[in-house]
């Protein structure tokens, strides 16, 4: 039996992986089985019948609101921050060839909390108020990200680019990202630094149509590029000598994913804040189930990253009514045990 379905055309061809096409309906089901629940779900319960009236365009005006201006936004801003974290993740992953690389690990999301923590400091006036429109914190957190991901870069580079050298900078600009946005946090006013500590924890509370025709092209995008380089990830995993003895430009095709990584991680911090150890995670467990090869690791790690976000935001708008409880919270609560997991077993290997 053949492990892949292949396609060809005169100008091109290209392989589907059996076992990722399976796994990969398997996690969209279970994604469009969340998403019910989630637009269903609440302190105000929309019965099943009437959300698929809804969507079929005939539901009540009440219900109409509650899931297609409050839930829906909500619910796909953390699909796609979920795909973008996830997805950055398992670029990384790759490049590095570390499980343990994440755009939490090399200071990318911390770049964005310190981004919007300054933002709220800087811009706060003596009544509390913010003299700038409150539109322009994503802009901060996706530049702040960038900026962190180019001084990784920088300063990792040394007559070219080595993993050990972008991990080891990466975790030395988090841990000073971390220092600086406690230094903010404790200079500006007491409302801003509540207001900032939620965001850091990584929510998608307050998420709009907006916000979701922003992140959701150019997420797509950014994976869809993704997809289109994944044989170059793929020999990356090979070595520094056997990539370059198979053709690879490893300088270049590194610049290259730490750009795509951090503008996935950028957009995703930019609106829904510090979601901790998604992009650890979901690539881990994909590459568990489908193995190694980035054609098929990528779709299954951005779907994965999707639910787990989608279901994080779920239980902490359902489970403690009526306080509601940032998702971060509970990615947090899987992801820290997984990752001291991680770490003792690759110790004993």
């Amino acid at each position: 039996m053949r492990k892949y379905i292949s396609f060809r055309t005169s100008r091109f061809s290209f392989f589907l992986d059996k076992k990722g096409l399976g796994y990969f309906s398997l996690f969209f089901l279970v994604a469009l089985i969340i998403a019910y629940l989630s637009v269903s779900l609440g302190e105000y319960i929309v019965y099943p019948s009437d959300v698929f009236q809804v969507i079929m365009g005939n539901g009540e005006k009440m219900h109409s609101f509650i899931i297609t201006t409050l839930r829906l936004p909500r619910l796909l801003v953390a699909l796609f921050v979920g795909i973008g974290l996830a997805t950055s993740g398992a670029i990384l992953q790759g490049m590095i060839r570390n499980p343990l690389a994440s755009p939490d690990i090399i200071g990318i999301t911390g770049g964005g909390s310190f981004a919007v923590v300054m933002f709220l400091t800087l811009f706060s006036d003596k009544s509390d108020s913010l003299s700038v429109s409150i539109h322009w914190q994503p802009v901060a957190a996706f530049l702040g990200a960038m900026i962190i991901g180019l001084l990784v870069y920088i300063l990792a580079y040394q007559g070219g680019v080595s993993p050990i050298r972008i991990i080891l900078i990466g975790i030395g600009l988090s841990s000073l990202t971390q220092a600086l946005t406690t230094l903010g946090m404790i200079l500006g006013p007491i409302y801003r630094a509540s207001q900032a500590n939620i965001w850091l924890t990584g929510s998608v509370y307050g998420a709009n149509w907006d916000h979701v025709n922003i992140i959701a092209p150019v997420t797509l995008v950014l994976v869809i590029i993704a997809l289109l380089i994944a044989r170059r990830i793929n020999v990356q995993e090979l070595g520094d000598d056997l990539a370059a003895g198979v053709g690879s430009h490893l300088q270049r095709d590194r610049l290259l994913f730490l750009i795509i990584s951090t503008a996935l991680a950028g957009v995703a911090v930019s609106f829904a804040g510090g979601v901790g150890f998604v992009g650890l995670m979901a690539p881990h467990i994909a590459r568990r189930l489908v193995g190694s090869s980035y054609g098929a690791l990528i779709p299954i790690s951005a779907l994965i990253g999707g639910i787990l976000v989608m279901g994080a935001d779920l239980i902490g708008r359902t489970v403690f009514l009526p306080l509601e409880v940032p998702a971060g919270v509970f990615t947090a609560s899987i992801g820290a045990p997984y990752f001291i997991y991680l770490l003792f077993r690759s110790k004993r290997s």
